[in-house]
């Protein structure tokens, strides 16, 4: 390790610890000194959950089976809360609670019965406060907001003993929140937990100081988290349509109440809507970046049918680091920034440069995406270079993950710096040139991609070629082996047609071919990550490198 790098991690070792030692103060310090606090006695409205409902999933749970994260427990007449959790994704799942959306669709009393047992278990055994998962910020968070949104189901018919433990519980969990809140870790774990506070100040009509405090703390997260071109601070587009899945039932919560809404709120909302658009390929589905996995269709929808802003997508988001091509039905999203800071970069992948291609209703070529349900030696995977569109230099990735249990997977090197340059030719043509020296460090070469589209976007051009830091033409490869990784989608068929070339075609019908003028094209076997059932096998196209650099087409097949 460099004496940079590791003075660099010593240094946040130490911050890591003191933000630790704040949380553990905080927890301890009596409720009186906690300003704003406000006490749970009752709840006035329930915000609505957007998300998709199951009805499959509703006569699961009320056959006392759960089907969360990939995997299903048979409780077999037990409290799952009692039994040994088959992974920490479902556990997080499980004591989130918003498997309760699935009740809506049998709202009859023998489910709504089952969803009020099933809370009290969960009151009975971890109601008390512990350090296991069930008290995890970010499970408490959607805990209480789950709670809110689904309690008519919980509460009716309910007998007034279990409505106080409910409100106590729900109280007990607020407070929590309300003393670990400004020491949570930055980034999403701190804006859930402030969307928490602010719905259930609302949800259970506490004094009008302590709502207007909520309001006022959640406004200077929102500030904080969205940047001006509407996209998260983690860079990860899955974050964004995460985020207005709480906000905008928070919002109408707030004017339904006849509440002040917090000033930045609805400016926030709007401008969060351009983002999303960005990121959403001409298929539908949202694209794979940090952290990013794939979301059911259902679920965007849900959220874009809010969306009063309209307008077609920007061509960057000059904040988040991104940049979007298009040309008829053909868009290419592709990633020209770097973590914002080290602190939000446990979730940000080495993928600086890698592109994405969609067209017509079909995605072509992607990154494999971050698994939703795998564990940590798989998701670590998905984060490396090798795992994303863009060019990997002897299986190094262009930025260096640390492997720290104390400060988590942060990205402790990368790049440093990207020029990007973006220029529209006479012809229509739009065209994208980017570098970056994530590989100067390690082997003295900036990588630069060049992708140009044609106005009619049905030909695309592509470069990557390897410089000097002083950016002239590098005489020599690396030791290394030097290659440009294209991963297919694994709806995608590869046809070769010969060893330069290849025909990528659709379930529909629509194909691409994918070219190189020298060198030899290789199909490889590849896994995806994110897919919305689990990993799947796909394909990978591979080129390496024989010179300074390579070129390569794709023309779309009439």
């Amino acid at each position: 390790m460099r004496i940079e790098d590791r003075a660099r991690l010593m240094t946040l070792h130490v911050a890591e610890s003191w933000r630790r030692l704040r949380q553990a103060g905080a927890v301890l310090k009596p409720v009186a000194f906690q300003r704003g606090s406000f006490r749970v006695s009752r709840v006035v409205v329930a915000p609505t959950d957007l998300r998709a409902v199951d009805s499959f999933v509703a006569e699961e749970i009320l056959s006392g089976r759960f089907p969360l994260a990939g995997r299903i427990l048979d409780a077999d007449g037990e409290s799952p809360f009692a039994l040994e959790l088959p992974s920490v994704q479902f556990a997080r799942r499980l004591h989130g609670f918003g498997w309760l959306r699935h009740m809506r669709a049998d709202k009859s009393p023998a489910a709504c019965s089952n969803a009020r047992q099933l809370t009290d278990q969960w009151i009975s055994l971890h109601g008390r406060r512990t350090y296991d998962l069930a008290w995890n910020s970010e499970v408490v968070s959607r805990r209480i907001i789950s709670w809110l949104s689904h309690s008519p189901v919980v509460l009716q018919d309910a007998e007034a003993a279990f409505y106080r433990r409910f409100t106590n519980s729900l109280s007990q969990q607020v407070l929590y929140l309300q003393r670990r809140v400004d020491s949570l870790p930055d980034g999403l774990p701190r804006l859930k937990a402030r969307i928490a506070i602010a719905m259930a100040s609302i949800a259970a009509e506490a004094r009008p100081a302590a709502v207007r405090r909520a309001g006022r703390m959640l406004d200077r997260e929102l500030e904080r988290q969205i940047l001006a071109d509407g996209s998260h601070v983690s860079r990860n587009p899955q974050a964004s349509v995460d985020l207005l899945f709480d906000l905008l039932p928070l919002r109408q919560s707030y004017i339904n109440l006849g509440h002040e809404v917090p000033p930045k709120l609805i400016p926030v909302i709007d401008r969060m809507y351009p983002a999303v658009r960005f990121f959403r390929h001409s298929s539908g589905d949202l694209a794979l970046f940090n952290g990013s996995s794939s979301s059911l269709a259902t679920d965007l929808m849900s959220v874009l049918r809010y969306d009063e802003t309209s307008g077609q997508p920007f061509k960057a988001l000059p904040h988040g680091g991104y940049h979007r091509l298009s040309g008829g039905d053909t868009t290419i999203l592709v990633d020209t920034g770097k973590p914002l800071s080290t602190r939000l970069s446990t979730t940000a992948h080495a993928g600086c440069l890698s592109f994405e291609l969609s067209s017509g209703r079909n995605r072509f070529i992607i990154n494999s995406g971050s698994p939703r349900f795998a564990g940590e030696r798989i998701r670590q995977l998905s984060r490396t270079t090798a795992a994303h569109s863009a060019v990997c230099i002897g299986d190094v990735s262009s930025a260096k993950i640390a492997r720290s249990s104390h400060l988590g997977p942060i990205i402790l090197a990368g790049p440093t710096r990207i020029d990007v340059d973006r220029q529209t030719g006479p012809d229509g043509s739009d065209r994208l040139s980017a570098r970056h020296d994530g590989y100067v460090a390690r082997f003295g070469v900036l990588h630069e991609r060049e992708i140009r589209i044609n106005e009619q976007g049905n030909k695309i051009a592509g470069r990557d070629r390897l410089l000097l830091p002083d950016g002239m033409p590098t005489p020599n490869l690396p030791a290394a082996e030097v290659v440009a990784r294209f991963h297919i989608h694994p709806s995608i068929t590869v046809e070769r047609s010969d060893d330069r070339r290849v025909r990528l075609v659709a379930p529909d019908g629509e194909s691409w071919f994918f070219s190189i003028p020298v060198g030899e094209l290789s199909v490889r076997e590849d896994v995806f990550f994110a897919d919305v059932s689990g990993i799947r096998p796909s394909e990978q196209l591979e080129i390496v490198f024989q010179g300074p650099e390579i070129r390569w087409f794709l023309a779309h097949h009439a």
